[in-house]
């Protein structure tokens, strides 16, 4: 589809220009500024570490007794909210269904249609030979799902017939005389005539998505694959958070469904539906993996994987739970537009990221680094590397606090 298509080098240009920006204009930003701009909290040498003994820390001293059972029950639930998928009818949306009002347009269909055959406006057009053109004709007649079909239009060695649907032009009994018209038409003649009008058209369109899903989404899988197994320089840590990414979107789909359904009172969607939600949430999850596992990663070397999973929580929960409130919120506005599919794709992009962020990042990534340990990555060498051994009486679970990070003379502001 060109609209899909055509928004990749668009967002891949907008994603560079953002990295441009951030690499240079912003470092430079913060460098004249000072630390004011994090007024009216202002960091300075040997400030505590607030992420030492701070909520996601304390998340994480909850989750360190018993790391298998959370993951367990966890992926068990989004398991369970994603059976809610097999609700989702993805064949896109009536004309009707595509608005989340009643605009003219539909009323004035809605008025012909009392009057009138349900397709009267809608014809389908075969065109075909004029030397094939009295048998096309005869054939469209005897299709199943076509009302009448008007005398052949022979202009040269072209011929034109104009057939009227029996069924709504946009409904799917519409879309399947499309497929027996072209199936029965390949028999006729010299098997070359086209079928065409606004629901054949229509019926192209979501056959075509539905091939850019089963398409794009593996290839997206294998790229971020790829670049999680460079990053991590490990086997199993990118599988695994691959997994997440697709719990988490299958529950993400699976509980839009159920809301589709009960609040918008449409079971619908369009077919590009699984697929923009697939691609925003993958990029955005695939993020906070990676500021989640880079900074386990990097502690893993000083305090083995199971204390640096807490250490890696504790720093990053905040900035990530931050980002994905400001990322759902801004895809909760698309919530108030009139189009139904604007408003499911909000909805279901906004609900994603709070799981991706509250749950799957939060809670089931750091509770499988607390279960598997050092075999996160395999085969690198920190694979090899044991894991500090477990404080042992009562007591509260103390987290280590994240690596000091104090100022050299290259930090210090300079004068004039």
């Amino acid at each position: 589809m060109n609209s899909t298509a055509g928004l990749g080098p668009v967002a891949a240009i907008g994603v560079g220009v953002t990295l441009v920006v951030l690499m240079t204009l912003l470092p430079a930003l913060l460098v004249i500024c000072g630390r004011w701009v994090f007024w009216p909290v202002r960091p300075a040498l040997g400030s505590p570490e607030p992420s030492a003994t701070g909520f996601w820390a304390r998340i994480g001293g909850l989750i360190r007794p018993r790391p298998r059972a959370v993951w367990v029950v966890t992926a068990g639930l989004l398991l369970v909210a994603g059976l809610g998928v097999f609700g989702l009818n993805a064949k896109g949306l009536s004309q009707a269904d595509g608005f989340r009002g009643t605009p003219e347009s539909i009323t004035g269909e809605e008025v012909a249609d009392r009057h009138f055959p349900a397709a009267a406006g809608n014809p389908v057009y075969v065109l075909t030979t004029a030397a094939d053109a009295d048998e096309v004709a005869a054939a469209v007649a005897g299709t199943d799902g076509v009302e009448d079909v008007a005398d052949p239009q022979v202009t040269g060695d072209a011929a034109l017939v104009e057939a009227s649907l029996a069924d709504p032009a946009d409904s799917g009994a519409a879309y399947d005389t499309i497929d027996r018209l072209r199936t029965g038409l390949d028999d006729v003649g010299d098997g070359e005539a086209l079928v065409g009008g606004n629901t054949a058209v229509n019926l192209d369109v979501q056959t075509a998505s539905q091939r850019d899903n089963r398409v794009i989404i593996p290839l997206i899988m294998a790229v971020v694959l790829v670049v999680l197994g460079v990053l991590l320089r490990a086997i199993t840590a990118p599988v695994i958070l691959i997994a997440t990414v697709v719990l988490s979107y299958g529950a993400a789909l699976g509980l839009s469904a159920l809301i589709f359904d009960a609040f918008l009172g449409v079971s619908t969607t369009d077919s590009s539906f699984p697929l923009f939600v697939f691609v925003f949430l993958v990029a955005l999850g695939i993020d906070y993996n990676i500021f989640l596992m880079t900074r386990v990663r990097e502690e893993a070397h000083d305090h083995g994987t199971r204390r640096a999973a807490l250490i890696g929580l504790a720093a990053t929960g905040g900035v990530i739970t931050s980002a994905g409130m400001v990322l759902a919120a801004t895809f909760a506005v698309l919530g108030t537009l009139p189009l139904t599919f604007l408003t499911q794709l909000g909805i279901a992009v906004a609900l994603g990221v709070l799981l991706d962020t509250m749950v799957v990042r939060s809670v089931l990534v750091t509770a499988l680094n607390l279960d598997l340990g050092r075999h996160m990555w395999w085969p690198s060498r920190l694979a090899q590397r044991h894991d500090e051994p477990e404080a042992t009486g009562g007591g509260d679970v103390q987290v280590p606090a994240p690596r000091a990070r104090q100022d050299t003379p290259q930090d210090v502001r300079p004068r004039g």
